[in-house]
């Protein structure tokens, strides 16, 4: 399987845009985890008064939440929305279409 790889550059260039993918919805995917664990711990410390002054928590305020909460949103419509956006399809075409230009250049120099 990874020999059609090392023949294909087609192939091997969409197994690199795949990969990248993959690496991108796992970094969002801790991110959620991470920021879902802050907004409990935010809630129960500013909404049911519970003294939670360790070292992280000690900076959850509001003003790090609307922040945190932005670029959170901002992550998911970039991840989601770009998939929906420039799907497979469109991922297709400008690598064929990149692949055709580098062939070109490669076949005048």
């Amino acid at each position: 399987m990874e020999r059609d790889f090392d023949n294909d550059p087609e192939k091997f260039e969409l197994r690199q845009i795949a990969s990248r993918k993959v690496v991108k919805l796992r970094s969002f995917y801790i991110h959620a985890i991470v920021y879902s664990v802050a907004l409990i711990l935010f809630t129960l410390k500013h909404y049911f008064g519970l003294p939670l002054n360790a070292f992280p928590t000690r900076y959850l305020n509001s003003f790090v939440m609307v922040i945190w909460s932005t670029a959170f949103l901002v992550s998911a419509v970039d991840i989601f929305a770009s998939f929906k956006i420039f799907g497979e399809e469109w991922e297709e075409r400008k690598l064929k279409s990149i692949l055709e230009k580098k062939n070109k250049k490669q076949k005048w120099e």
